[in-house]
């Protein structure tokens, strides 16, 4: 019996099941890095934990006015991290304040990642194929570029936040005005290295315009270092939220975890030694910048093909 020969896969299939073997290539090769697993696990447990915050939290007993507790009570079975200087339970501030510092950290992140893609992408398209206009407006957006980077990140954060009005969409604007110039250079470099492969030359001799190169040609080849990028901002945004909210700069209004360290600092926790209203935030903040650390320590060990022998 002659069986009829199936029909060639359409160029769509052929890259749909290109891209599934790349993303199960590239799980294979992250589930090899026994510290970005440990940095993954690490996140998505706090991840969960943030989330399921209502469901472990009465958002009542961190109010002034219902604290469960006495002032400065030591850590105990009913307290496992101690109360604050007016009875609230550390480890519930804790638990809730992750919610706010979680989401300041990847809403930054979102800030910075886009603005500084935007940039370096325009940056090294028109630098590198934009005729004497193209380099005049590269040069001159790494020129910005270059005066946000000697600036004193801290200190330019400060003044955003102190200038604009108090909130969290403040600390979030405030944070990804001023990290965004190091993706935007990492960026430019590999966009430039992307525009010089044939096939975006290819492209520009069949009439592909500017935008059309860059979304379609030069975004999708940058996009992996941008997400690797995108992990090591979350702890730098992290930890810079907690650093304005210690400094009086944040959002009075809601707990975070640098709000927690702000109110030991005015309770006089330091001077009078009660290290468990201190030491309880600073060590979550810690963990979480650690543990995205090492997951984008990983993300990169995977794109980076030098970098794969180095477990």
């Amino acid at each position: 019996m002659n069986t009829a020969a199936a029909p060639p896969p359409s160029p769509r299939a052929l890259a749909r099941r290109r891209r599934r073997e790349a993303l199960r290539s590239f799980a294979r090769e992250y589930a090899r890095r026994r510290a970005g697993m440990v940095g993954l696990a690490g996140l998505l447990a706090l991840v969960v934990l943030a989330l399921a915050a209502p469901l472990l939290v009465d958002p009542g007993d961190l109010t002034v006015t219902r604290a469960p507790g006495a002032a400065f009570e030591p850590p105990s079975a009913r307290f496992p991290l101690g109360t604050d200087d007016y009875g609230r339970s550390i480890l519930d501030l804790i638990i809730w304040g992750s919610r706010v510092s979680l989401a300041v950290g990847f809403l930054a992140t979102v800030v910075s990642v886009s603005l500084g893609t935007l940039v370096g992408i325009t940056a090294g398209h028109f630098g590198a194929g934009g005729g004497a206009a193209g380099r005049l407006l590269s040069s001159v957006l790494m020129r910005l570029t270059d005066w946000f980077l000697v600036l004193p990140t801290l200190v330019l954060a400060v003044a955003l936040a102190a200038v604009l009005p108090r909130g969290t969409g403040t600390i979030i604007l405030a944070i990804g005005l001023t990290v965004w110039p190091a993706t935007a250079r990492l960026v430019r470099a590999q966009t430039l290295a992307v525009e010089a492969r044939p096939y975006v030359e290819r492209a520009r001799a069949l009439g592909g315009g500017h935008l059309h190169v860059m979304a379609w040609h030069v975004l999708p080849n940058v996009l992996p270092v941008v997400l690797a990028q995108t992990t090591l901002l979350v702890a730098t945004s992290i930890i810079a939220e907690s650093t304005l909210a210690f400094l009086g700069v944040g959002d009075p209004t809601t707990i975070s975890w640098g709000g927690i360290l702000e109110s030991a600092r005015n309770a006089g926790a330091i001077s009078s030694g009660i290290w468990w209203y201190m030491i309880p935030p600073g060590l979550a903040i810690a963990l979480v910048a650690l543990a995205f650390t090492l997951c984008g320590r990983a993300l990169e060990a995977v794109i980076d093909p030098r970098l794969r022998e180095q477990r």
